[in-house]
């Protein structure tokens, strides 16, 4: 039914693509030459104010000159040295869920400044007292609900709908930004103590500059009780106008449904829109117990992502377990959201890293050290913003540990038949352990991108030694999908100069993340490269792995001022082929 619908749209369709690439829009890409760093507002000191990570960047469709990227982003902090000086605390009441605009291809970016609370004026000594109208670089909007941005952030562009409520290009873009949200202590908005929330923009310019009134209000997006943490969310917007879902939305996030007591049960959700964000429709699409677990750290599920075909089929993959295996699972829907058939695990995964006895997760580098990645990640071809001639080839990428320990991989999968069958390849360069990795396919089908970290020496029982890492963008064509070869290399810098608020360990999050259109792609990494390692804090962490915990330091003391500055840097890269 769907490929009969495409074929006799084709000719609007193509009339709409026409009207896309003319000069109004701006549908040429200039593709910028150059890294730069996306969190430009971030400042080098002090921590934990210079501190951002798990990146997301989102290429308007009808309009690649037009880039959005969020990240976790602690701007708006205060320093340690206020109060406590061993202390680094998120402030309470100050959301984290940062935001940077380019209008210029990525070019060059910008971080608006609004109003907020706020605790960037709190630089010590004196114990921090909130500003409630101060000046912050996250998301406007949530303090005046009682609510508190709390990052993961995720961003998408999709058609913005008319007043009748119909979607098309021609309407323009809408912008959605999903984070957790968390509430203040006068909050009521929702039950339990962590929510997903959905940000709107339908003008990118005026947000840009620094406008508040050109967002919308945050929506709650996730419905839960009182025991619920929801987390681990991902936003997609239906992007291709060949769709018979155009303009529909969705998020899937992970309900973690006993917090306090170990997580579980922990289904995925799926949240779905079919009015641009204002309202929204939940369904449990996983099972929710954890049975089949393996013997490794996956029991449960963690980490979604969500993407649809040119025809609107819904595709979610999450990592979980499966008869004693590491796996993703898939999740299709050919109804626009409205129901699922039933899962099915599609790849095996293995476990990355090792586990780490100071964090109580597993660790890519070493004790106290970066996390590994918990999440699936996935991209389809499906021919936005027209969606005409889409081959709708499935990329699916994750961090694999099924060779060891140190042997860690990049790995994808590639589906030309809604994922009935898959082919497999490795995406990783020699030398690299790669961590935090992130695929796109362009939309045309044509090209296959991979960003990640990539980090070079073994996993250290010791905070001694240096970890060094950097960013890693890598490029394959579809029709040699072995012949990976890597087209940017930032530059390296020490892991264990980043930091949990905590001081226990190491902290670059979760993620990475690359977008693809069908001239190129633009990524963007956690990096290092700005931040100095601390001896203090090393022989700290050290100690707490021991057993034997010696003071903390106050880092504003102990360490170079730039301790902890962790950005957010990006490039966009023409295709190579």
């Amino acid at each position: 039914m769907h490929r009969t619908r495409q074929a006799v749209v084709a000719t609007a369709v193509l009339a709409t693509a026409a009207a896309l690439t003319g000069p109004a829009t701006g549908t040429a890409w200039a593709i910028p030459a150059a890294e730069t760093i996306v969190t430009e507002g971030s400042p080098p000191a002090p921590f934990s104010q210079n501190k951002q990570n798990e990146p997301w960047v989102a290429i308007d469709p009808s309009n690649p000159q037009v880039l959005a990227a969020g990240a976790n982003d602690n701007i708006d902090m205060e320093a340690c040295n206020a109060g406590d000086p061993t202390t680094c605390p998120f402030t309470e009441d100050v959301g984290v869920s940062g935001i940077s605009f380019s209008l210029n291809g990525g070019s060059t970016w910008d971080q608006p400044t609004y109003t907020g609370n706020s605790a960037r004026h709190c630089l010590g000594p004196a114990a921090c007292v909130v500003d409630p109208d101060g000046p912050i670089g996250t998301l406007p909007g949530y303090a005046e609900l009682n609510l508190v941005s709390d990052g993961d952030p995720s961003l998408v562009f999709g058609p913005r709908p008319s007043d009748n409520g119909t979607f098309s290009w021609s309407n323009g873009s809408r912008l959605y930004y999903a984070n957790l949200v968390s509430k203040t202590r006068a909050g009521d908005l929702f039950k339990g103590p962590e929510a997903i929330a959905v940000s709107r923009t339908d003008n990118v310019q005026a947000a840009a500059a620094g406008s508040e009134t050109a967002w919308m209000s945050p929506v709650i997006v996730s419905k839960q009780s009182s025991a619920t943490f929801s987390d681990k969310e991902a936003i997609w917007a239906d992007n291709a106008a060949t769709s018979d879902y155009f303009g529909n939305v969705y998020v899937c996030n992970v309900s973690f449904r006993s917090n306090g007591r170990g997580g579980a049960p922990e289904p995925v959700m799926f949240h779905r829109s079919t009015d641009g964000g204002s309202t929204w429709a939940s369904q449990q699409i996983s099972q929710a117990a954890n049975t089949n677990v393996s013997a490794g750290r996956a029991g449960g599920r963690q980490g979604c992502v969500v993407r649809t075909t040119s025809t609107g089929d819904v595709y979610v993959f999450w990592r979980g377990s499966f008869a004693g295996a590491d796996v993703v699972w898939m999740a299709v829907s050919t109804n626009g959201g409205v129901g699922f058939a039933r899962p099915r695990a599609v790849a095996e995964t293995g476990t990355v890293g090792q586990f780490d006895p100071v964090t109580g997760r597993y660790t890519i580098d070493g004790v106290a050290g970066a996390r590994t990645n918990e999440g699936p990640t996935a991209d389809i071809a499906n021919g936005a913003p027209s969606g005409v001639g889409a081959p709708d080839t499935i990329l699916l990428g994750w961090n694999d540990g099924r060779l060891g320990l140190n042997h860690e991989r990049s790995m994808i999968r590639l589906s030309d038949n809604g994922g009935r069958t898959w082919a497999e390849y490795d995406a990783t360069a020699a030398g690299d352990r790669p961590n935090f990795s992130w695929v796109a396919i362009s939309p045309d089908g044509t090209d296959l991108w991979t960003v990640y970290n990539a980090y070079h020496a073994p996993w250290a029982a010791t905070t001694a030694s240096p970890r060094p890492m950097e960013g890693v963008l890598r490029h394959a064509d579809t029709a040699t999908p072995a012949a990976w070869a890597t087209v940017h290399r930032g530059a390296t810098g020490d892991a264990r100069a980043s930091s949990a608020n905590g001081l226990t360990a190491e902290f670059l999050g979760d993620y990475n993340y690359v977008a693809a259109t069908n001239t190129g792609a633009y990524a963007v990494w956690n990096d290092v490269r700005n931040a100095a390692d601390c001896p203090a804090i090393d022989a700290y962490r050290q100690s707490v792995a021991n057993g034997a915990p010696i003071a903390t330091p106050a880092p504003q003391v102990a360490c170079a001022p730039t301790f902890g500055n962790t950005d957010i840097y990006g490039i966009g890269v023409a295709d190579p082929s």
